[in-house]
């Protein structure tokens, strides 16, 4: 059942901007016994769906949906490989059945919100954060090992703009190479010592979205890209000001997201880890108290070779329901 189930919306695409279909699906197909269905408008053409049985006070979340490329699925050796598997179609199989075993126990009071845009901006948790009330806990499922995650890094992202001047690229004396500038910039900034967290380590940076539209014989008057942080406590007030000091006068940076680094909500007797990776949970704020949990791992996740294995979903089917009943007292 759960991998007949997970390979079937598997083979929905929902890369970001494209979970309609998929929402569609899984309102009008999943078995969600007991539940009364809310959907929520997000404001860009999608929408979330929120599972009600009674007045939720305690609320599994996860997200509709995945990174670009489509990756079909593929069953082997217990496992199903694919976009999505474990980030997040899996996490949304698991939490279908979670809510499934708590509603054949009699239990009530707890919801599923599936919400789109997690991967774009986290659109669909900022539309439930201010439309749902009276929750107490939040539980977020992404793929953390089949851990009870205490802490997360933080992000911000930065649109990076440097400009030159183009010419013949035989004479480059007579202009000046926004990627030579570019270049110097990353040197600068890779030079930068930023200060280690005692719990969530050190600070680290990608560079993507890169485009410099010059012809191949011609120096670029123009290059722009996006520098993506994963920050600590240590560092998250200190990254706007260490690029104002890097930049010269030809380079323009803007500020366009950030996610403070986060501690969640940590019971007793689960294992637990933290995480370099951002989730809703930071947005989720009027939901109370945010955990966070769920199997299949990170480390495969955006990649072509993503998995989860089944078992895995199976083991936080179960841990998932003692979570709920711990925190529901």
């Amino acid at each position: 059942m759960i991998t007949e189930e997970l390979i079937k919306i598997m083979n929905i695409d929902s890369t970001s901007g494209m979970e309609a279909e998929l929402s569609c699906y899984i309102a009008e197909h999943m078995y969600v016994p007991g539940a009364t269905l809310e959907i929520q408008e997000v404001g860009d053409g999608s929408t979330n769906l929120f599972f009600k049985w009674g007045t939720p006070e305690i609320i599994f979340c996860t997200h509709l949906d995945t990174v670009p490329p489509f990756i079909a699925p593929v069953l082997a050796d217990n496992c199903v490989y694919g976009r999505g598997a474990c980030d997040a179609k899996g996490q949304i199989i698991t939490l279908v059945n979670v809510c499934r075993g708590l509603h054949s126990e009699g239990e009530s009071n707890f919801g599923l919100l599936l919400v789109s845009g997690e991967e774009i901006g986290s659109k669909g948790a900022k539309a439930a954060n201010k439309l749902i009330k009276g929750c107490k806990y939040v539980i977020i499922c992404e793929p953390t090992e089949n851990k009870l995650i205490k802490a997360g890094k933080g992000i911000q992202l930065y649109g990076v703009q440097i400009r030159g001047v183009s010419c013949h690229s035989g004479y480059p004396q007579f202009g000046d190479d926004a990627i030579d500038s570019m270049r110097l910039f990353l040197n600068r900034l890779a030079a930068v010592d930023f200060p280690p967290d005692q719990i969530l380590g050190s600070t680290t940076y990608n560079i993507g979205l890169l485009s410099a539209e010059n012809a191949y014989n011609v120096l670029p008057d123009l290059v722009n890209f996006k520098i993506y942080f994963r920050t600590t406590p240590a560092s998250s007030h200190l990254i706007e000001s260490i690029l104002n000091g890097i930049i010269d006068n030809r380079t323009t940076i803007t500020k366009i997201r950030e996610d403070e680094p986060f501690y969640y909500h940590y019971i007793e007797g689960f294992q637990s880890d933290i995480v370099a990776f951002g989730c809703d949970g930071p947005c989720l704020t009027s939901l109370g108290k945010c955990l966070l949990y769920g199997p299949g791992s990170i480390r495969v996740a955006h990649t072509n070779d993503e998995f989860i294995n089944v078992s895995d979903i199976e083991k936080a089917i179960f841990d998932l329901k003692q979570i709920y009943k711990t925190i529901r007292g």
